[in-house]
């Protein structure tokens, strides 16, 4: 009877503390530690990201090396997927990885925002921003308004980065990009700021020596210096129609200021983008030619990865260079 007694004791205790294990898992606390553990592991996988590699991550991080690899260890467990694909030196995102990195940046963002609208400092103009342009549009036009912009909001950080390629905002942690030219990345949110040409140009004496060209086809009796590079075949524009020529010269260089000073020393022809030249063309130092074959316009684009949510910061940053660089055409 007394063993009886003991058993039925031990069961009823087994059967409350399966009770409690249960309401424990479907508290709404422990859903809350879960989300806030998940948060925390994809906010690491970005950081992993960023910062190409795991010891980088974790001194961005405060945090030790194992614990960063477990954390993502842990994620990927958690996904079903591998994330990285890791090396000795580097790590680098599979396909996997570069689409889970876009979403978690989305969410990241969302959540940072949230506490964001509900803090004392939600319309506070400040923290860190990354911006991207290309090299010669961004030191002309770019950099002169993004410091006016610092001049105004000094609890802004702003690091400009520079570079003659097509960037990748989500992949690079970009937080605004100016691009010139048609846009082929569909989850980038693009606002028209305006447009720069294609011109043909040479300076008023290489125009006296050689004469000026009058249908494209005759640039093949004339020097012209190239962007390294760069292809043989410049395409043109006739009668609705595109048509390429192909052209020669003594100069090919990786930097466009050095080709422009010697398109104004009267080296050639040249082909450059019409802001590259505006200065130049008002000063009667470069003379256009070729104008009536010139293909359309291209279009410069102010870039974001998504619309919504955005912190302050970085819509007065937008508003900004939308009053500052509108209706831009890169030549009076």
């Amino acid at each position: 009877m007394v063993r009886m007694m003991v058993a039925a004791g031990r069961r009823r205790n087994a059967a409350r503390r399966s009770g409690l294990l249960r309401a424990a898992q479907q508290s709404p606390l422990l859903h809350y530690d879960r989300a806030m553990d998940q948060l925390k592991a994809m906010s690491t996988f970005v950081r992993i990201a960023d910062e190409g590699g795991f010891t980088a991550a974790s001194r961005a991080l405060d945090a030790s090396v194992p614990a960063v690899v477990r954390s993502l260890a842990a994620l990927e467990a958690r996904l079903g997927v591998r994330l990285f694909n890791r090396t000795t030196r580097r790590v680098a995102l599979t396909e996997e990885g570069r689409r889970y990195l876009e979403h978690c940046r989305q969410i990241l963002a969302a959540v940072d925002e949230a506490g964001r609208a509900v803090s004392s400092d939600s319309s506070a103009i400040a923290g860190p921003l990354m911006v991207t342009a290309p090299v010669m549009f961004g030191q002309l036009h770019v950099a002169p308004a993004v410091t006016r912009f610092v001049q105004r909001h000094r609890e802004v950080q702003i690091e400009l980065v520079l570079l003659d390629r097509v960037v990748n905002l989500l992949d690079e942690g970009f937080d605004v990009g100016i691009r010139i030219g048609t846009l082929e990345d569909s989850s980038l949110v693009a606002r028209h700021i305006g447009s720069v040409r294609r011109l043909v140009v040479a300076s008023p004496g290489y125009l006296r020596r050689q004469g000026v060209p009058k249908h494209p086809r005759d640039l093949q009796q004339f020097d012209c210096v190239r962007l390294s590079g760069s292809a043989r075949l410049l395409s043109f524009h006739e009668n609705g129609k595109v048509f390429t020529v192909p052209v020669h010269g003594s100069l090919r260089c990786n930097h466009v200021p050095a080709l422009v000073d010697a398109c104004v020393a009267g080296l050639g022809c040249g082909v450059f983008m019409s802001y590259q030249v505006d200065a130049l063309l008002k000063a009667g130092k470069l003379k256009v030619v070729l104008q009536g074959f010139e293909p359309p316009p291209r279009p410069v684009s102010l870039l974001v990865p998504q619309a919504r949510l955005l912190p302050a910061r970085t819509r007065a940053f937008i508003d900004w260079m939308l009053r500052e660089l509108r209706g831009f055409k890169g030549q009076v």
